[in-house]
């Protein structure tokens, strides 16, 4: 699809969307484009400028408030706990009863071996965020 901004003999400036240069071309000269305020068919291209943004954006950048604070409690967690991959559940046990030195550690664990985690009495919470690193 392509954008247009049109102009009809009177001077109203208006947009129309076609599926190319040419449809537009055809639809114009069947009369098929027509100003939006007066009717008229005698309609032209207007110039138009591409619309470039000033600096390209990431796509993975926070764009609101909300973003902005989960982005802030990823980066203090990865920076304060030991990613431990899928091998959470197990670690986080193991800690908990006392067979591993106590830690901060974050990671991946299915969804049953959370809930087992939870009934058993040791302290875990979701992270509301996908972990940037991958286990293998």
């Amino acid at each position: 699809m392509i954008r247009y901004s049109l102009r009809c003999e009177k001077g109203h400036d208006f947009d129309g969307w076609f599926r190319s240069s040419d449809g537009f071309e055809t639809m114009r000269a069947a009369g098929q484009v027509t100003c939006a305020q007066c009717g008229s068919a005698d309609v032209a291209k207007a110039l138009m400028a591409p619309s470039v943004p000033a600096e390209k954006a990431r796509l993975d950048a926070p764009r609101n408030p909300a973003e902005k604070a989960l982005e802030k409690l990823r980066e203090h967690v990865e920076k304060n706990s030991d990613y431990v991959g899928l091998r959470f559940a197990d670690e986080a046990r193991a800690m908990h009863e006392g067979d591993r030195p106590t830690r901060a550690i974050h990671g991946e664990a299915r969804p049953e071996d959370a809930r087992k985690l939870i009934e058993d009495g040791v302290p875990v919470a979701p992270l509301p965020f996908i972990p940037r690193q991958k286990a293998n």
